[in-house]
């Protein structure tokens, strides 16, 4: 089984190390509410809510979002350059050593 570490900027500098499987598909939204992350995730994982939207600081180049994750992103009132809906983010071994921060809501 293979891991990847996923940073969680909590404030300027402060930064904590979380892990999770890449052989279970789960994305990051789960494993961010699995690690007590105050994220809502009111619409269950499927790009409908943005309650889970993160800005991606640092690490690998992930996937370009897709039309609904795009669709959602543009709703909101605050977009930022690295926004993406950390529902649509799957761990996979590629995703180790992102850096996020989550995003206000509302």
């Amino acid at each position: 089984m293979s891991d990847v570490r996923i940073y969680v900027e909590e404030a300027p500098g402060q930064r904590r190390e979380i892990e999770g499987p890449t052989d279970m598909g789960l994305n990051l939204m789960e494993l961010l509410k699995a690690s007590g992350y105050p994220i809502q995730a009111t619409c269950g994982g499927m790009a409908l809510c943005a309650t889970c939207h993160v800005e991606v600081l640092a690490g690998p180049l992930l996937p370009e979002p897709g039309d609904d994750e795009l669709d959602m992103l543009e709703t909101l009132p605050a977009v930022l350059e690295g926004s993406r809906l950390s529902c649509q983010i799957r761990l996979t071994p590629h995703t180790d050593g992102l850096v996020v921060r989550l995003a206000p809501v509302g």
